[in-house]
């Protein structure tokens, strides 16, 4: 009944899971960005709309120069690797165009290296991104326009485009064009104005950006190939675990029936991480059922494997039957890591390609770190009770995989601590995203950590003729020392009339205590 309460509790925070579903399914796609909806936020005396960031890679041959001035599907043909603008329009209220009359809104892409060649002060003062009078003044500028410099490494980056407001037209339009990416970089783009008078404008619209090798974005990309690597280890582990599985199926214990769940949900979860992968490399956009599929099954796999882990770590059908009035909490806390985590790795997966603001993602972050821990801490606490047991009956052969099991639990502990630290300080210390190659590693990394602990733990609890002697056995009486605390046995005759007893608070009438049975038949032999 506790655990059907539990469940009915989770039921309830299922809601809010499905909810955030619904609401991912309507947001932004990845390599094409789409503008609805948007506003601009006031920087200094600029406004501003980040339009995307995302890594891309200069193609092995550098296209000619496809200009902006380029027919559309001319300059796709040329460039391996681009930003595409695609129907962009602005539009202000009728009000401010029959009060301003003409206006633009400037469209600045720049590469993260050029950052510094943004803005500038008239006499060192505050840096401005539009044009001041001051700066007008100096001949540095024109007025009400953005301020840039020409970089010295990539010529002819940045680049400005400009939808001007004619008159009192309330919409502007971006012609569609095309930019070629002949340098491999993080390239940033923003839709920029500097007049107050346009508040209120909105923006439609769509920007499309490219790879040589695909639209998947260039931090991306390299974890196609390793999802099909992983996807192949699976399969070989797979082979290796069903063949044992099959081969001495009527010694098979219900922990290794899990196991073998854990391993066939690694195997869909890597599938499909992998064809969600080739599918958002060819279209540009992100297929989301797959993704939302390939999310579930991957939290389905952690859950599942957590729980695992912890009663086994409990001794359940080594040293103890059941778990008892422990079942409720582990459903509790493997239900409640389930949606925490669903729902992080739904925001981050069915988003917009530009990642979630920092207060956001820790706010979904905490409650996943928080459970993991209580997993953690739970776990060696309930190995450590473990061990003591076996070690009190002397169950030799349970206690050393038990031992192994533990060793393969703490050095994962250690290294994902130490990776932790790593990804703060690789996160801490590359705030313009500048090392956005080698970002791929970090999730890369988790799977590779716990796809080898579930190697470890197949080999460890793999079937075999001598499974069963790792199950629990009625006749080792694990909880005996506990029972016998509880009786007080009375005085035993011996048929030579002393007075014997197996508790040393009873005393006999020659002071002779008697602690074996055992030893009483051996000496009853011996007469």
């Amino acid at each position: 009944m506790a655990a059907v309460s539990a469940a009915g509790r989770l039921l309830l925070l299922s809601v809010l899971c499905v909810a955030v579903v619904a609401a991912l399914l309507r947001r932004g796609e990845a390599s094409v960005h789409e503008y609805h909806g948007l506003g601009f936020l006031n920087k200094g005396n600029a406004f501003i709309l980040h339009a995307g960031g995302e890594g891309l890679y200069a193609p092995p041959v550098p296209p000619a120069n496809a200009t902006a001035e380029d027919d559309e599907d001319a300059g796709a043909a040329m460039a391996d690797a681009f930003i595409r603008f695609d129907k962009i329009t602005f539009r202000r209220p009728e009000d401010a165009a029959k009060e301003t009359g003409s206006a633009m809104v400037q469209i600045l892409v720049f590469e993260i290296e050029d950052r510094e060649m943004i803005g500038g002060s008239a006499y060192g003062g505050q840096k401005a991104i539009c044009c001041t009078s001051d700066l007008a003044k100096l001949g540095a500028c024109t007025e009400g326009s953005v301020i840039y410099r020409p970089s010295q490494v990539n010529p002819g980056w940045p680049q400005l485009f400009v939808a001007s407001f004619d008159g009192s037209d309330p919409v502007a339009t971006l012609p569609s064009r095309i930019i070629p990416i002949t340098k491999t970089g993080m390239y940033n783009m923003y839709f920029i104005h500097c007049d107050p008078s346009l508040a209120g404008l909105e923006i439609e619209g769509q920007t499309i950006w490219k790879n040589p090798t695909g639209y998947l974005p260039g931090r991306m990309a390299p974890l196609k190939n390793f999802f099909g690597l992983m996807s192949f280890a699976f399969v070989v582990l797979g082979i290796y675990w069903f063949y044992q599985y099959m081969k001495f199926w009527r010694e098979v214990l219900p922990l290794q029936n899990c196991i073998t769940l854990v391993i066939t949900l690694g195997m869909l979860e890597m599938a499909l991480w992998y064809f969600e992968y080739a599918e958002f490399n060819e279209t540009g956009v992100r297929p989301k059922g797959i993704t939302f599929w390939a999310v579930t099954f991957g939290t389905v796999k952690r859950t599942v494997a957590r729980v695992i882990i912890l009663i086994v770590s409990m001794g359940y059908g080594v040293v103890r039957p059941s778990l008892g009035g422990l079942t409720s909490k582990v459903v509790m806390l493997g239900g409640t890591f389930f949606l925490a985590t669903e729902i992080l790795e739904l925001v981050e997966n069915l988003g917009a390609v530009n990642d979630l603001s920092g207060k956001a993602r820790l706010f979904l972050v905490y409650p996943v770190a928080i459970l993991d821990a209580a997993f953690v801490v739970w776990i060696f606490i309930s190995l450590a009770k473990t061990l003591d047991k076996l070690q009190a009956r002397r169950s030799m052969a349970k206690l050393d995989i038990y031992r192994k099991f533990t060793i393969a639990l703490a050095v994962t502990v250690l290294v994902s601590v130490g990776w932790i630290g790593y990804e703060i300080y690789f996160k801490s210390t590359d705030v313009f995203n500048e090392r956005w190659q080698y970002a791929w590693i970090i999730p890369a990394f988790w799977h590779v950590l716990s796809f080898s602990l579930l190697c470890v733990i197949s080999y460890l609890w793999a079937p075999s003729q001598n499974s069963m002697r790792f199950t629990y056995d009625a006749s080792e009486n694990f909880d005996r020392e506990d029972s016998l605390s509880l009786i007080r046995p009375g005085p035993i005759a011996s048929k030579n009339g002393w007075s014997l007893s197996s508790s040393p608070d009873t005393k006999t009438t020659k002071n002779i205590t008697v602690s074996s049975f055992d030893g009483d038949d051996e000496e009853n032999k011996r007469e």
